[in-house]
């Protein structure tokens, strides 16, 4: 009876380490991957001619790493996303024509920074660089043209985020600007709400 006491004991004392690394684990850190869906709101402009807008759902994945240093967190990550939608504006350069950019895939990669505001809960912001696809169609009624391009810009965001056992959730809202297209004046922007799951290693 002794022994198997005994033998009980040592059993547990070394279980004990591995159950508290489990509930000491450190939220909002380490790498992660998830999947994204949404909201995407495009916007065509040109100066002195107004602008349009169209919405569509977009939809990707995104990977990345946080360091959570006393709540802090601090880090960066990747995404890849396409979109179905669309938009234009028409007399652009001579009464009647009409000018469309439909949107692609977009890349981005950039740094996030946020902090916990409760127990698995954090609010973020997030800033960094995006390059996206565009098919630009140009119709006066006499010609009628279209080419692929890729756009360069900035993307600006917020949201937040939640996670329980590994799983993460977060909502976010995104800005991306990416100026003119080939010095025409016609400037391109899209908004966009995703919702993004994932898990974190």
């Amino acid at each position: 009876m002794k022994k198997l006491l005994a033998a009980a004991i040592v059993v547990a004392s070394a279980s004990a380490p591995a159950f508290a690394q489990d509930e000491v684990r450190t939220n909002f850190s380490g790498p992660y991957v998830a999947g994204m869906i949404g909201y995407d709101n495009v916007r065509v402009g040109a100066t002195g001619v107004g602008s349009g807008h169209d919405d569509g759902l977009m939809y990707g994945g995104v990977i990345g790493y946080d360091i959570n240093l006393g709540g802090a967190v601090f880090g960066l990550e990747g995404e890849y996303a396409d979109s179905e939608t669309k938009d234009g504006v028409s007399d652009v350069f001579v009464p009647g024509d009409f000018v469309g950019l439909k949107a692609g895939r977009d890349l981005y990669a950039g740094i996030r920074i946020g902090g916990e505001i409760a127990p698995n809960v954090m609010l973020y912001g997030k800033g960094g660089y995006t390059n996206a696809k565009v098919k630009a169609v140009y119709d006066d009624g006499l010609v009628s043209v279209s080419d692929s391009d890729e756009l360069e810009g900035y993307r600006l965001g917020a949201g937040v985020e939640t996670t329980m056992s590994g799983f993460t959730t977060r909502v976010e809202y995104r800005y991306s600007s990416y100026g003119k297209y080939r010095d025409t004046g016609i400037d391109f922007q899209r908004h966009q709400v995703a919702l993004l799951v994932g898990y974190r290693f």
